[in-house]
């Protein structure tokens, strides 16, 4: 993956060292479309060295009702509108612009933001400064997303740069809605129905749009989030992952078993 250490995906010295480091793999296993087509161009990895898998989660269990006090210090209110997201509180992942976009849609919206990292007092102060800061629960680092990530109405998500985030496919299972910058593979997560809200990074007011109609259309989002968790099913699946990772790691053992070899 890449952090606010590599804008851009330019640092040299890092895609000199990963040429030479993947040279004599047996395979490159990565979860995006974008980071293939990184390895191809970047890396000079082989096109039949590359192998795509999605990361995989336990989809049944993002299915069950989330635990109305599972996020410490918060109590949805009857009727209210929750906007929610997971996310290391990391600059990359520009939590502040969805503080503003929250704050722009003059909606009674709450905003729970569950993760913890450097970026914690900045975005507290965005809150404060656009004046919803009553209505902003950063809870911190939690286990168990399958908890608590059905407490939210909408999934948004700011970031400046994905690949494959695990907290989407998360949030398509538990049958919610996605607000999201159109990074990473988003629009092969997606389903069709939801890309119409994957909105540029520099479109911060966009952004705020796109929440504003999820938030005051109940119809709308009961309809994506039916459609996420029907995509979810297909294509999130842990036990999918899994026998891909198996399937690779046996033709990697091939010819080099010790007890075949023994046998032969």
């Amino acid at each position: 993956g890449y952090t606010e250490s590599e804008p851009g995906f330019e640092n040299w010295r890092r895609h000199f060292f990963r040429r030479m480091a993947l040279q004599s793999a047996h395979a490159l296993v990565v979860p995006s479309q974008m980071l293939v087509s990184i390895a191809r161009a970047k890396w000079h990895v082989r096109a039949n060295k590359i192998r795509r898998i999605a990361n995989g989660i336990d989809v049944a269990a993002f299915h069950r009702k989330a635990d109305p006090k599972a996020i410490p210090g918060f109590i949805k209110r009857p009727g209210s509108i929750v906007v929610g997201t997971v996310a290391g509180l990391r600059e990359v992942k520009n939590l502040p612009k969805l503080v503003r976009a929250v704050a722009v849609t003059e909606l009674d919206l709450e905003l729970v933001i569950v993760g913890e990292g450097p970026e914690r007092d900045v975005i507290l102060s965005e809150a404060k400064r656009c004046g919803i800061a009553d209505r902003v629960h950063l809870s911190g680092f939690l286990n168990n997303p399958a908890s608590f990530i059905g407490l939210f109405d909408i999934f948004a998500l700011s970031s400046d740069s994905e690949q494959y985030p695990l907290a989407v496919v998360e949030a398509m299972a538990a049958g919610l809605p996605v607000v999201s910058t159109d990074v990473g593979d988003l629009r092969q997560m997606l389903s069709e129905q939801n890309l119409p809200f994957l909105i540029d990074c520099n479109e911060e007011a966009k952004l705020a749009t796109a929440i504003a109609r999820l938030a005051t259309d109940p119809a709308l989002r009961k309809r994506l989030g039916k459609d996420n968790r029907d995509q979810a099913d297909r294509f999130g699946q842990k036990a999918t992952m899994i026998a891909a990772y198996e399937q690779l790691y046996g033709s990697a053992m091939q010819g080099r078993n010790p007890w075949r070899a023994e046998r032969g």
